[in-house]
């Protein structure tokens, strides 16, 4: 017997303890390369288990790489190539800096621009959905599906738009992805570094950081009144992010006169696109539906955005745009190998969710109670805070925003949030290089999507010890 060997009833099967043995031996040199195994039979009977126990352990380690056979001769142990440095590879140990924090939930309030309400979300009728589109699509969901998604899914999206948005496309000109970040990589992969891309200033940071990474010049340009300066739009630019509907993050909706202004800087350069993020325009409070920027371009220059994370749920992770015929031959040509990376079940059941009318009355249902919420919280911010809050009360969206006058430092309002448990963003998050330095002023992002009514006195006195 080459090395001892104890049944622990509290540890594995039998077969893996002896593979696991075996394992050990052959790793530590203690059995040679080339070295002839006992047979199975003989094994098992040093050891008084069964040869179905020492079988199943020599299988495994054949199948691993760690012994080999030679026919009517037995089993032999492999010629290994041995660890370098095992000792000092052998520490598992995660560095302090990589460690995650687990974000205690108890006892927190969100004023999170980036939530939704789920409590109001009618998951049975979702199931019913999933259940219908499981019976009906078993044969699409064994199969890989269009790398821009299931053509009945893009068919359903693009009747979507085209009626609350006024989008005008087919269904083969719509890309499904699983993120807003994902499909705005993916579609500026086909276009050189050389490329010059310019953004809202504040803006979207995720994006920046995004097209900063993939290595494109990102010009920032700042807002007036009526949306970005078309002033500071540069004649070497390409590509331009914008969010006309509800400007991310101030709120502001860009008027017709400045929106046709866009449309005709792009016309009057090669190869100038406008990328419209249309990120919670279902939302609107008062009047009907701003038109987005897509609906008015007649010259294939604006790439449409959009996300069902605000109306449905943040985590179902699907999201989609609108290419120009022109890029979406661009497109096709270089991502014709690119796999679809959202859940086809969860595209066929939104299929249906659309289909039954459950996403038009959800949207309905949702338009009401955001708008309620929206004007309780203003109306305890006004309230609580009278002259020292500014509000931009632009009936839109899931957010606004909230100026309030205040002599503590944006620094030190990180800090007391997290002392309040209060989940709220300042501008600072936003600004992606012109850094606000304004004095006795703190602007802040406001959301009230995922806060309950009642809960929202409580969230302003929060707030409000935060900031004095």
């Amino acid at each position: 017997m080459f090395f001892s060997f104890e049944k622990d009833k509290n540890r594995s099967y039998i077969y893996q303890q002896i593979y696991e043995e075996l394992k050990y031996h052959i790793l530590n040199r203690k059995l040679k390369a080339n070295e002839k195994l006992p047979s199975k039979r003989k094994l098992a009977e040093q050891l008084n288990v069964s040869v179905n126990s020492v079988t199943n352990a020599y299988e495994q380690l054949l199948a691993e790489g760690y012994i080999y056979t030679k026919e009517r001769k037995g089993y032999y142990v492999e010629n290994i190539t041995p660890f370098i440095h095992q000792e000092a590879s052998t520490e598992h140990k995660l560095p302090s800096d990589l460690k995650e924090t687990v974000h205690d939930e108890e006892g927190w309030l969100s004023l999170s621009h980036m939530t939704s309400d789920v409590s109001a979300f009618p998951f049975s009728e979702w199931m019913k959905c999933q259940q219908r589109a499981i019976k009906n699509h078993k044969k699409e969901l064994s199969e890989l599906p269009h790398p821009q998604g299931p053509y009945l899914v893009r068919k359903t999206i693009s009747n979507i738009i085209a009626m609350s948005r006024g989008v005008i496309c087919e269904p083969e000109q719509i890309v499904i992805g699983a993120g807003t970040q994902l499909l705005i990589r993916a579609l500026m992969e086909i276009k050189q570094n050389d490329t010059v891309v310019a953004m809202e200033d504040p803006g979207y940071s995720r994006i920046y950081t995004l097209l900063k990474n993939m290595g494109f010049d990102v010009r920032t340009l700042h807002l007036d009144e009526e949306g970005i300066d078309m002033k500071e739009i540069e004649s070497d630019i390409n590509f331009l992010f914008v969010t006309p509907s509800h400007q991310f993050p101030t709120g502001k909706i860009m008027p017709i006169s400045r929106r046709i202004e866009l449309l005709n800087w792009s016309t009057q350069g090669f190869n100038r696109y406008i990328v419209e993020d249309d990120y919670d325009s279902e939302f609107k409070y008062e009047t009907d539906h701003i038109p987005s920027l897509q609906s008015l371009d007649r010259n294939h220059r604006v790439i449409y955005t959009g996300t069902f994370s605000k109306t449905i749920l943040p985590g179902l992770r699907i999201s989609y745009m609108v290419l120009p015929p022109n890029m979406l031959k661009a497109y096709r040509n270089y991502h014709y190998n690119l796999m679809q990376n959202s859940n086809s079940l969860a595209l066929y059941t939104l299929h249906y969710f659309v289909e039954t009318g459950g996403y038009a009355r959800h949207l309905k249902r949702m338009n009401h109670l955001y708008e309620l919420k929206r004007k309780i919280l203003i109306r305890q911010i006004e309230k609580r805070f009278g002259h020292l809050v500014t509000i931009d009360n632009i009936p839109a969206g899931l957010h606004f925003l909230a100026k309030f006058q205040t002599k503590i430092s944006y620094e030190r309002f990180e800090r007391r949030i997290k002392e309040e448990k209060l989940e709220v963003y300042s501008m600072r998050r936003f600004q992606l290089k012109n850094i606000d330095k304004k004095k006795a002023t703190i602007e802040l992002v406001l959301g009230f999507a995922n806060i309950k009514e009642e809960q929202i006195p409580e969230a302003v006195d929060r707030l409000y010890r935060v900031l004095y």
